[in-house]
């Protein structure tokens, strides 16, 4: 990566900022809608649980892989950056080329895409609202972000506050107050139940994805090789407890049968019965601003792909998109660039479609960073590293078998969706051959 990175960006946040950020683009709505699938998945309350707490290790052990390996490429970029140094340019720029082309906006856009429809909800709007105030919220967010960094920062910083308090109110609500055997329940409608561990362990780790866009904003983190490891690590940890006591509380207060026949329905009732009607809506303010603080942190990181990618003049209007305000030393072209793309979306097309066709090549480019970490040790071998991942070889190759677990799930559920995400990817050969054959000219 250009050196220069390090003058233009400023390294100004500090670990706190790291940790809201990991934490906060984890932990979106997918805690609160996924009881339902999981348990029905899992078949009982006990492998449900037990889904949780596995989806919640395997992504554990790929952020300690992680770690060793931004530790000691600590750019902005994240896996982009990470590809690009350990297999080369062309890998490189394919995983940020999937990100950007793809991933990183329709996530954004499915995210407020729904947000859009909670706020129609909790305002009592005309549906004809749901595109327009998700577009709004995303240009709102992203103007914040075109101030300086610690603007964004502080933002996150307090609606993972903000969103720790619907999660602390059923943990603690759900273990007190709960009488079901939150273990040993087990779903009669079982000729209903949609799938087998393996899937309910499948939904847990797409809860769970999210957490390594802060290695986007490694140019900008103060110490980045001793804090980056210690947010990925402590968030991951923080959102692994979270998510396993979240679902006891509700599996210990509501019968499996009835969570079962709720849906995505589950945690609105319980947040009703356990505190009334007025219990509904102050969940809904509490999963408004989770999914407010989990936009944030992706709309303050996916551009920083962009700008990255932009600096090394490997996209079409690079000049342009690697612009840093004089004054905030924000990537706000490639910010406005995200925004506008991802508002297109939510207009025009299914978002969530989208970045669901983008899951296999996100989980392919994790499986070649993991084996990375090994192919890092043998090309380094002798010198001291920032930061060692624990239990090597083992942890690592838990973080392997987990992401081809992802992969081989998804050839064998969704094949025609592989096949065009495939072809997504591959789009962005000619213009990286392009590219080459321009810098080769000059």
């Amino acid at each position: 990566m250009p050196e220069n990175q390090a003058t233009t960006l400023n390294r100004s946040l500090g670990f706190w900022s790291a940790l809201a950020l990991v934490v906060g683009t984890v932990i979106g709505s997918g805690i609160f809608f996924k009881q339902s699938s999981v348990l029905d998945s899992a078949g009982s309350t006990g492998g449900a649980l037990l889904a949780w707490l596995l989806g919640g290790l395997i992504t554990l052990t790929a952020g300690l892989t992680i770690a060793e390996v931004g530790a000691q490429m600590p750019h902005t970029g994240g896996l982009y950056v990470y590809m690009e140094e350990i297999y080369g340019k062309f890998w490189g720029f394919l995983s940020g080329w999937m990100q950007i082309a793809v991933y990183g906006p329709a996530i954004i856009a499915s995210i407020a895409a729904y947000l859009g429809i909670l706020l129609v909800g909790f305002f009592h709007l005309d549906s004809g609202w749901q595109a327009p105030l998700a577009i709004l919220v995303i240009v709102l967010i992203g103007a914040l972000n075109m101030f300086e960094n610690r603007y964004g920062a502080i933002f996150q910083i307090v609606t993972t506050l903000g969103k720790l308090l619907p999660i602390a109110a059923i943990i603690i609500f759900g273990l007190f107050y709960g009488n079901q055997d939150a273990f040993g329940q087990s779903l009669q409608t079982v000729s209903h139940t949609t799938g087998n561990f393996g899937v309910a362990v499948l939904a847990t780790l797409f809860a769970y994805d999210g957490w390594i866009l802060v290695a986007n904003l490694g140019g900008e983190i103060k110490n980045p090789q001793k804090l980056l490891p210690q947010a990925i690590i402590l968030g991951i940890s923080l959102v692994l407890i979270a998510y396993t006591l979240v679902s006891y509380g509700i599996l210990h207060f509501i019968p499996a049968e009835k969570i079962h026949a709720l849906g995505q329905q589950t945690t609105v009732y319980f947040a009703n019965s356990a505190f009334g009607t007025i219990g509904g809506r102050l969940l809904n303010i509490g999963i408004i601003v989770s999914m407010v603080g989990c936009l944030n942190g992706k709309i303050m990181t996916f551009p920083r792909i962009v700008y990255a990618m932009a600096d090394q003049d490997q996209l079409p209007f690079s000049k342009a998109l690697s612009y840093l305000h004089h004054k905030s030393h924000e990537p706000m072209v490639a910010t406005s660039a995200i925004i506008v793309y991802a508002s297109i979306m939510i207009l025009f097309f299914n978002p969530d479609r989208l970045s669901d066709l983008c899951i296999f090549t996100v989980y392919c480019f994790y499986v070649a960073t993991f084996v990375g970490v090994f192919l890092l040790r043998k090309r380094h071998a002798g010198e001291v590293r920032p930061f060692s991942t624990p239990g090597f070889p083992v942890t690592p190759l838990i973080a392997i078998l987990g992401a081809l677990f992802v992969i081989v799930s998804e050839i064998g559920s969704d094949i025609s969706g592989v096949l065009l995400s495939l072809v997504i990817v591959a789009l962005g050969i000619p213009v990286y051959l392009y590219k080459k054959r321009r810098h080769a000219a000059n």
